[in-house]
């Protein structure tokens, strides 16, 4: 038994490294597996960020018509959706969506 092994040595060590190097190839935290994984994560990631900035941009928006110059206009709508304030003769409506509270 072991003449036959002591003659092998050489493919069973080679038949040993191509397993560990195929499973490392496929699995782990560096393998193709997880690379596509990853590779998913950054695609939502990138989605999410882009999606933030046009977030970002309206709200500076919105801070700069109270700031700078200050948009009498806007004020009158930010009043009206926050206080439900209308003008004498108006009567206001609240729209629930279908399946909210």
């Amino acid at each position: 038994m072991f003449d036959k092994i002591k003659k092998n040595y050489f493919i069973l060590i080679i038949t040993f490294l191509f397993i560990y190097f195929f499973f490392n190839l496929l699995g782990g935290d560096r393998g193709l597996i997880s690379y596509f994984k990853k590779k998913e994560i950054y695609e939502n990631l990138k989605i999410k960020k882009g999606d933030l900035k046009l977030k970002i941009q309206e709200l500076e928006h919105k801070n700069s018509l109270l700031t700078e110059n200050i948009d009498i206009d806007f004020i009158e709508i930010l009043i009206r959706d926050k206080f439900l304030f209308g003008k004498e003769g108006e009567t206001t409506y609240i729209i629930k969506q279908y399946g909210q509270n």
